[in-house]
C-alpha cells in the first residue's frame, strides 16, 4: 500500500511538472537505450552488412537517434564499401531523413514547452549574459557550430536539432542542408577508420 501512495506522490508531483514532454522525452530515450543494450538488437545492426548501400542508408537513419547512434556508428566503422562517397552519401542522406522527423516532431510538440522555458527569468538573464559576453552574432554562429558537431558525431543528433529548432527559426530547407552535410562528414570519418 505504501509503494501505491508513493506511486501516487510521484505521479502528483509529474503533473504539477511545467515540462511534461521534455521530461517525457528523457524517460523515452533511457527507456530506448535500455532496449537497445540487448543483444537482439545489437545483432539486427551486425546483419545490415549483408545490405549493401541499401545497407548505409538504413545505418544512417538510425545514425541520428542517441540511443541507436552507437549501434550505427559501430556498424559504419565494420562496413567495407566499395564506394566509400556513395555509402557516406546513402548514410547521411538516410541521417537527414531522420534528423528533419526529429525536427518536425518537436516543432510540432515542443514549441509551447520551449517558449515558456524562454520567458523563465533564468534563460531571459543567461540569454543577456551570453550576449553580452559574445555578441548575438557570434553567439547564433556557436549555436550552429556546436549543432553541427552534435549533428556530425554519434554523440545524440536530438541535441543538435533542438538546438536549432527550439533556439533559432532555422527553415526545414537549410537544416536538411546542414543536417546531410555534417552526417555525411561523421559517416565518410567512420568509414574510413
Amino acid at each position: 500500500m505504501a509503494l501505491l501512495a508513493a506511486a501516487l506522490k510521484i505521479e502528483h508531483k509529474l503533473l504539477k511538472f511545467k515540462y511534461p514532454k521534455l521530461l517525457g522525452l528523457v524517460f523515452a530515450i533511457i527507456l530506448a537505450y535500455w532496449i537497445f543494450t540487448k543483444p537482439v538488437v545489437a545483432g539486427f545492426f551486425s546483419g545490415l552488412n549483408s545490405w549493401g548501400y541499401f545497407g548505409a542508408f538504413i545505418g544512417g537513419l538510425f545514425f541520428s537517434f542517441g540511443f541507436t547512434s552507437p549501434f550505427a556508428a559501430g556498424f559504419f566503422i565494420t562496413l567495407n564499401p566499395q564506394n566509400i562517397i556513395l555509402a557516406g552519401i546513402l548514410g547521411g542522406i538516410g541521417a537527414m531523413i531522420s534528423d528533419l522527423l526529429i525536427f518536425n516532431f518537436i516543432r510540432a510538440s515542443f514549441m509551447d514547452e520551449f517558449k515558456r522555458l524562454e520567458r523563465t527569468s533564468e534563460m531571459r538573464k543567461l540569454g543577456k549574459l551570453i550576449d553580452y559576453e559574445i555578441g548575438h552574432k557570434l553567439k547564433v554562429y556557436l549555436m550552429y557550430a556546436l549543432a553541427g558537431f552534435f549533428i556530425a558525431s554519434p554523440l545524440p543528433d536530438e541535441a543538435g536539432v533542438i538546438m536549432l529548432a527550439g533556439l533559432t527559426k532555422i527553415k526545414q530547407a537549410r537544416l536538411a542542408l546542414i543536417s546531410w552535410a555534417c552526417n555525411t562528414i561523421g559517416i565518410l570519418v567512420l568509414l574510413l577508420i
